[in-house]
């Protein structure tokens, strides 16, 4: 099923990439965000914004933050560029931010809510 997907897709990637997309690109974008909040990769993700495709999306996080309801440094989890160069550039270049902050778990799911035996922080983890 889909947690399956997901999971497999996250244990081998290098790093995430959302194009311009529908609801499942952005489940999916939004779910490795969340993962990344969570502790539990340090994988880059980025935003493909042709055309400023995504402008809406990141003017909502902006807000989001601007309101309190994303931390700052979380705000830095994915990049986003115009171009494919860019982009790429920018995921090569990416350091993911270290929290001291103990309200930030390292979160382990277990088969029943990923679907498969290793906790997901293991099995997707760099």
């Amino acid at each position: 099923g889909m947690h399956e997907r997901k999971a497999a897709m996250a244990r081998n990637a290098d790093a995430f990439i959302a194009l311009p997309g529908g609801y499942g690109t952005l489940d999916e974008l939004l779910e490795v965000i969340a993962w990344a909040q969570l502790g539990i990769h340090t994988k880059p993700v980025g935003l493909l914004n042709v055309e400023g495709y995504y402008d809406f999306l990141l003017a909502f996080i902006d807000k989001a933050v601007d309101d309190g309801f994303i931390r700052p440094a979380h705000r830095h989890i994915f990049v986003s560029a115009p171009d494919a160069r860019d982009l790429v550039r920018k995921l090569e270049e990416y350091v993911a931010v270290e929290e001291d902050d103990p309200a930030a778990p390292k979160l382990r799911w277990e088969i029943e809510q990923v679907g498969y035996k290793a906790t997901l922080h293991a099995g997707i983890a760099r």
